[in-house]
């Protein structure tokens, strides 16, 4: 590579790092558009501990109504549906987790009315379909799979559209609605009943007998078919739950906290440029810039991934795992000083003390990750949100410092290969 290759690439990196932060940082609006961007770290998904919210943790336990011998299968399905319920009202940040095997733990953050979420997932409906207000109910909450408010042609006019709420059967389910859909028909009313813990929510006609899904309607607006199809969900919980602590945690420390965490990772930053810039020269300033990327990357990841949250033990992942980022770097550049004091030419001496550093720097971020499986399966919450972000940061710090550095070490070499002072390198007298 000669020196006008290197320089160009060397501007085309800036360029990139420049861009890299304004998506990172920076909210603009799209011109010609109504889209408003916000930036990767504006996008993350903050915990409760940082933004406040409610928090609740239920004990579970097996339901009456069903006759399931899975118990475990019953509490994820619960918990997929618990996070359907929340998601379907807005609350697109919120965390259900499984904990000690029969525990159920709910995150909802930057919640403006707790009382809306403890009403929502508190008193978890009984659902009954029967063919008459007084009989036996024919399908309960264990027949149906999902429901959803739709926005589909009427059945009375089919050039028209009407809000209503689509149900989803089990294979149980589904011969039981058509059992029930048929009797129906041979009724005078033609109607079927819902009842919510005993009392009547909705009586729809049947037109004719129906196999598989259903669409009731109604003069529904959306919220209306929502709040129907929600109130349905709250019934097809597959365990009973018990709320035995609900609270409602403010911002206020967390908001704080995360200020005085980012004036401390900046300060942080600030003082490890300067250390390897004193002390490896080029070596650290190329090192800082890798460093760039790294945050760049980390910022993406947090908000690309689903299910991470950053809490302030995510936070400390972070900054741990960028002490490891420079650990390595620093590994590597001892290596690189040792090569070339010993005779090395200097390009030599480079690509020895990658290959030497290497395996030191794979065998501790190996065990490090191990450490941080373990902590995600058998840690509680905050923990795991500690090894999440860890084992998210030490994966780029490893590709950071064996990729990005030594990248960047190979492009600056054409610039500067016959002045080792300007690497911090000196020989033995008797090299």
């Amino acid at each position: 590579m000669n020196k006008p290759t290197a320089i160009k690439r060397f501007i085309i990196l800036i360029v990139f790092m420049v861009i890299g932060f304004l998506l990172t940082f920076c909210s603009f609006e799209i011109p010609f558009t109504n889209y408003t961007y916000n930036g990767f770290a504006n996008s993350i998904k903050l915990g409760l501990d940082i933004k406040g919210g409610v928090l609740l943790i239920g004990d579970a336990s097996p339901s009456e109504d069903r006759d399931s011998t899975n118990f475990e299968q019953d509490l994820k399905a619960t918990q997929e549906r618990l996070s359907s319920v929340l998601a379907s009202e807005g609350y697109t940040e919120a965390v259900v987790t499984i904990q000690q095997g029969n525990r159920i733990r709910v995150e909802v953050p930057d919640v403006n009315d707790p009382e809306a979420v403890l009403n929502l997932i508190g008193t978890p409906q009984k659902i009954e379909f029967r063919l008459d207000k007084d009989g036996e109910a024919v399908i309960t909450g264990k027949h149906i799979k999902s429901v959803g408010a739709s926005y589909q042609p009427s059945s009375s006019s089919g050039s028209e559209y009407e809000w209503g709420v689509t149900v989803n059967f089990t294979a149980e389910g589904e011969s039981l609605f058509y059992q029930l859909t048929s009797d129906a028909l041979n009724t005078s009313e033609k109607k079927i009943y819902i009842f919510a813990n005993g009392e009547e929510i909705s009586e729809p006609t049947v037109s004719t007998a129906i196999r598989g899904s259903t669409f009731i309607s109604g003069s529904y607006d959306q919220k209306g078919a929502e709040d129907f199809a929600l109130q349905i969900m709250s019934g097809t919980f597959s365990v009973d739950l018990n709320w035995g602590e609900t609270s409602v945690i403010s911002a206020t420390l967390g908001v704080n906290a995360l200020k005085y965490g980012l004036i401390a990772g900046i300060v942080g930053l600030v003082l490890i440029f300067a250390f390897m810039c004193w002390r490896y020269r080029m070596m650290g300033l190329l090192s800082s810039f890798a460093l760039c990327f790294y945050i760049i990357i980390v910022m993406f990841l947090l908000q690309a991934i689903p299910y991470v949250q950053l809490t302030l033990e995510g936070i400390a992942g972070i900054i741990l795992s960028i002490g490891m980022a420079i650990d390595a770097n620093i590994i590597i550049f001892e290596r690189i000083k040792e090569e070339y004091k010993q005779g090395k030419r200097l390009n030599l001496a480079i690509n020895t003390g990658f290959k030497k550093g290497m395996p030191a720097i794979i065998d501790s971020n190996i065990t490090t990750f191990i450490a941080c499986v373990i902590l995600m399966i058998f840690g509680t919450s905050s923990i795991q949100g500690f090894a999440i972000t860890l084992f998210i940061g030490v994966a780029v710090s490893m590709f950071t410092s064996l990729v990005i550095t030594r990248g960047l070490l190979n492009m600056y070499y054409p610039l500067n290969s016959t002045k080792p002072r300007y690497y911090a390198l000196k020989r033995e007298v008797n090299a």
